[in-house]
């Protein structure tokens, strides 16, 4: 197995991650503020992205099925509530140590892999689509502030 070395060019926030987060109100250390949804020494709680997802789906999306072994369709079902809310998580940096992107479109180009970049039609998206509304909601329902002013196109690496 190898590694993984992909370039992500995404339209976002970065939020940063265990190794430091890139919100307003962080610890003296760089730690998640205190979150309702969320407790990072909860070892049997669910990891940050996870987390926020699942408040992001119940919040905006009215999504909140939990699977089981016996829930038929249940991963279409999360996938149609993914869609509706506009927005997704992606992970930068590396596999032992991920930092958090909130987006509305994310571009992973692979290790080897080249793509085609338009940069006016990439300008011109965020407006079309309505991404900055999306992102602002999401950021009300989870109840944090990048210390980023504002979404921007973000270039990006990862390693895992």
């Amino acid at each position: 197995m190898g590694q993984s070395t992909n370039a992500i060019l995404a339209y976002g926030y970065n939020l940063g991650g265990e190794e430091g987060w890139e919100l307003e109100g962080v610890g003296e250390y760089g730690e998640m503020p205190t979150l309702d949804w969320y407790s990072p020494n909860n070892e049997d709680g669910d990891d940050f992205q996870t987390a926020a997802e699942t408040k992001l789906l119940a919040e905006i999306a009215g999504f909140t099925e939990q699977w089981h072994s016996k829930n038929e369709g249940y991963f279409d079902r999360e996938r149609a509530a993914k869609a509706r809310l506009g927005v997704e998580f992606d992970t930068h940096c590396s596999g032992d140590y991920p930092m958090y992107l909130l987006a509305t479109k994310v571009i992973t180009v692979h290790r080897g892999s080249v793509e085609g970049i338009d940069p006016n039609g990439l300008a011109a998206q965020p407006q079309q689509n309505g991404w900055d509304d999306k992102l602002r909601t999401a950021l009300q329902v989870l109840g944090i502030t990048p210390t980023q002013g504002q979404a921007k196109w973000l270039l990006c690496s990862y390693w895992g």
